[in-house]
């Protein structure tokens, strides 16, 4: 029977930790998991960690670390068949541990941006909040100024991503994450990368995962290239 691989993929705003986890996902047979997917999906069903959730992002407020466990674990239990790479969880040292007690990590990557490209690449973000689709004014924009592709509907700029929120916001997320990244490393499955530009780091990662990774069973919902 071949074995499961896990793999979470950590990174700052703007790091592009969603196209690297795509990327992997589509490379290897992996199912690409998303925090910010299972948070979208919770509050649209009215679930009542989803409805908990909202009331903290209506206030302008972090989903505390008890509701993104309730939100995330419970689906990394339906996934028990299956190899994925997770984004967006665990953000704190509370969620790792918890995470750790429910599966057995195989590797994480850890994106290592440069402030000034995190910001400029935040300031040009626009999301379509339904569905969490994010673009880039400057290297993904939408095919029609301001409104999303798939559905015409508007977009809007994160008021976490306008310039004046955006380096306390970084900050932040590096006093964070560092707990959990010494623990990654501490266990050592902790592989970071750095650059400017994700298509320069995707090789190294490509490569790692390459030696590292078993012959996974993959997900059938997955296609390849």
């Amino acid at each position: 029977m071949s074995k499961l691989f896990r793999a979470v993929i950590m990174g700052p705003p703007g790091s592009g930790k969603g196209t690297i986890s795509e990327r992997i996902a589509q490379s290897f047979g992996l199912t690409h998991l998303s925090s910010g997917d299972f948070l979208r999906e919770n509050i649209a069903a009215n679930t009542e960690a989803g409805v908990l959730a909202k009331t903290y992002i209506e206030k302008g407020l972090l989903v505390p670390d008890h509701v993104m466990t309730r939100l995330v674990l419970p689906r990394l239990g339906e996934m028990t068949r299956y190899s994925w790479v997770l984004d967006g969880f665990p953000r704190t040292l509370i969620q790792a541990k918890a995470l750790n007690s429910s599966c057995d990590l195989d590797m994480v990557i850890s994106l290592n941006i440069p402030l000034e490209t995190l910001k400029e690449r935040l300031s040009h973000r626009w999301i379509h909040p339904a569905s969490g689709r994010v673009y880039n004014m400057v290297f993904n924009p939408p095919r029609i100024q301001g409104v999303d592709d798939v559905t015409g509907e508007p977009l809007v700029q994160q008021d976490d991503d306008r310039p004046e929120a955006l380096v306390t916001r970084l900050r932040h997320y590096k006093d964070v994450a560092k707990p959990v990244i010494d623990l990654y490393k501490s266990m050592g499955i902790l592989h970071t990368f750095s650059d400017t530009e994700t298509d320069q780091i995707w090789p190294y990662i490509s490569s790692l995962i390459s030696n590292k990774i078993p012959t996974v069973r993959p997900d059938p919902r997955c296609t390849s290239p």
